[in-house]
């Protein structure tokens, strides 16, 4: 969505701010499988504003086209929404960070960095059954109605009018804006969690990986240089604490299915793990990203990339002992002769950084026969000479 698009969909959101249609006011049921609102009606002017950002997304750079990855997810979203299936449409959304969401129209978004931190099916149905849970009760849609009545809502309108024309940069920023100004009720958010819950039930997955996914949260949390009102997803959520320990408890009561479906879900993203490892690492949120990299391999530690991308943590940090733990990691990665090539050329710059010059040819040699057309085979034969 371009900051053009984005200011449309608020001038939109101001036209049906003063709507009062016929049946407009009534309370929001469960979306039936086929439903498309009138477009007389403030629930079809949403739709309608909805409609317009979903095609200026499928057309954004930031939309990750790999066909497999995106097969596979739309095989989750319909094993979850079984009749809805024909009515949603899943984008995944490059960037580093956890987040997934659903607009009223049917439009799905995961965020990349979502995809990077699920170890299994079973946490991505968990995270994707709980944004069904807010379309199927019309959340959305009771969130603009509650919005439109405040007398604040025009103040804020104006305010989002003149981020977006100050330049709010990328379809990421803007989604990220239109999400914090419908944000879930506390109500609504533990209503999400029951039927996601539900639906994953249904679907056959475990239910105790719902609280599995806020756990892992909390650590990362803890471990990380955001704090929690920068986090796109804690800003908009009740407080993880709480709904873990709610989240435990439903699961503990319910029982039942304990599908997990960890290999399809390493399947689902080969094409992608790479990208998404090294967009977490473009963050630099060190501490973020080891606990990330730690809670992952312990799935699977046989896991190259995931080695990989650990020792990069502890390269790019170059605090106290970190070049000694990096090259741990490479070593672990080129153990698992699954490690990407250039696993080799981080080896090339710390020993370079630690004046070995001998091992740090070794390991260019090493690099150039894994990747023959290396790009940056020339700057670092230089750094060697020097």
């Amino acid at each position: 969505m371009n900051r053009r698009g984005f200011g449309c969909a608020l001038c939109a959101l101001a036209a049906l701010a003063a709507m009062r249609a016929a049946g407009g006011q009534t309370s929001p049921e469960f979306v039936r499988p086929g439903h498309r609102p009138p477009p007389d009606t403030d629930e079809g002017g949403l739709w309608s504003v909805m409609d317009r950002a979903e095609r200026d997304l499928r057309t954004s750079r930031f939309v990750v086209r790999d066909r497999a990855l995106n097969a596979y997810l739309r095989e989750v979203v319909c094993r979850l929404g079984k009749d809805h299936c024909p009515d949603l449409r899943l984008y995944v959304v490059r960037t580093p960070q956890f987040n997934a969401s659903m607009a009223p129209n049917g439009m799905m978004q995961v965020w990349t960095g979502l995809l990077l931190r699920c170890v299994d099916e079973a946490q991505l149905a968990a995270i994707l059954g709980h944004e069904m849970g807010h379309y199927l009760r019309r959340h959305s849609l009771e969130r603009f109605r509650d919005a439109r009545d405040k007398s604040n809502f025009g103040a804020f309108l104006s305010l989002g009018l003149a981020v977006a024309g100050a330049g709010i940069a990328g379809v990421i920023a803007n989604l990220a804006l239109l999400a914090s100004t419908f944000a879930y009720s506390r109500e609504q958010e533990h209503e999400a969690d029951r039927i996601g819950l539900e639906l994953m039930a249904s679907a056959g997955y475990a239910r105790i990986a719902a609280a599995e996914v806020w756990e892992q949260l909390i650590a990362e949390l803890a471990a990380g240089t955001v704090e929690r009102s920068q986090n796109v997803l804690l800003a908009t959520h009740p407080d993880p604490e709480e709904r873990l320990g709610a989240l435990r408890a439903a699961a503990a009561r319910a029982g039942g299915a304990e599908e997990r479906g960890i290999e399809r879900y390493r399947a689902g993203l080969a094409g992608v793990r790479e990208q998404i490892v090294r967009d977490e690492l473009s963050l630099r949120q060190y501490g973020r990203s080891e606990v990330v990299f730690d809670r992952l391999l312990a799935q699977a530690p046989g896991d190259g990339l995931l080695w990989y991308g650990k020792g990069e943590v502890y390269r790019l940090r170059a605090e106290s002992g970190d070049p000694a733990r990096a090259m741990e990691a490479y070593a672990r990665a080129l153990e698992t002769r699954a490690a990407p090539p250039d696993t080799h050329r981080s080896i090339v710059m710390v020993e370079l950084k630690q004046g070995n010059k001998e091992r740090a040819q070794a390991a260019l040699d090493a690099y150039l026969k894994a990747k023959p057309e290396a790009p940056d085979a020339g700057a670092l034969r230089m750094l060697l000479e020097q």
